[in-house]
């Protein structure tokens, strides 16, 4: 069996956040409100990409993190290249400013992502896991949070500080606070970010993370003329 933070997406989807999980085949992805990654096996073949078809419909645009290519006809979007990084040596603590944020606070979250821009965060994605935000003057203007949940991992995601008020420490704060409640729970901080956001990479490193590998972000338009499922697909097991 592969390290699960070869292939997180799948490995969080088979594991610990189950309860999120569709799936068609040997594919799984998370409601398109929640988080729009898929889980595709670590090498898929031509099925595979028939079940994902099937799952996300034709025309629907898909993003995985694997160095896989799409069968002919299928349009790549973008390719970009990112890092994966662990926690070696993070100094973990609860911060006093730091705020759980709850369903009622999404629509300054949104807002917040609208304008600080750190990735996907959707209307559902606080369902994967704690979030938490530093308030000033009663504005969310920092957040933090975890995403998937692969076994024995927690990824940290959505690490933003409204442009305004960056240059005050409130990102590195919030991931050692988000840190210190996987800890917790007896598991361990990674992260991603794009390889040439060099200001965050430096920041990460500075809090104690080291760059594990490097990912490959891929989108991918699924043809409009699908091929057809296989037959008795949705029965079969994923493995």
């Amino acid at each position: 069996m592969s390290h699960p933070l070869e292939n997180p997406v799948r490995a969080a989807l088979l594991g610990p956040q189950a309860h999120l999980a569709e799936r068609h085949g040997a594919v799984l992805r998370f409601p398109p409100d929640v988080c729009p990654f898929l889980g595709l096996p670590d090498e898929p073949d031509l099925a595979a990409w028939h079940d994902a078809a099937h799952l996300l419909g034709p025309g629907a645009l898909i993003l995985y993190t694997l160095d896989a290519t799409p069968p002919p006809g299928w349009e790549v979007n973008g390719i970009g290249t990112g890092v994966q990084m662990i926690d070696v040596s993070m100094r973990a603590a609860p911060d006093p400013e730091a705020v759980r944020l709850t369903a009622a606070d999404v629509p300054e979250m949104l807002d917040l992502v609208a304008r600080a821009k750190p990735g996907p965060f959707l209307p559902r994605t606080i369902e994967m896991g704690t979030y938490l935000g530093v308030r000033q003057g009663g504005t969310l203007v920092a957040m933090a949070g975890e995403r998937m949940h692969p076994p024995g991992w927690t990824e940290i995601s959505a690490v933003c500080t409204d442009p305004a008020q960056r240059g005050q420490g409130l990102a590195g704060r919030l991931v050692r606070a988000v840190a210190a409640g996987i800890r917790a729970r007896g598991e361990r901080p990674f992260l991603h970010t794009l390889a040439d956001n060099t200001n965050a990479i430096r920041l990460y490193e500075r809090l104690g993370f080291e760059i594990r590998r490097t990912v490959a972000f891929r989108a991918v338009r699924i043809p409009v003329s699908a091929p057809a499922p296989r037959p008795s697909e949705a029965d079969e097991p994923v493995a």
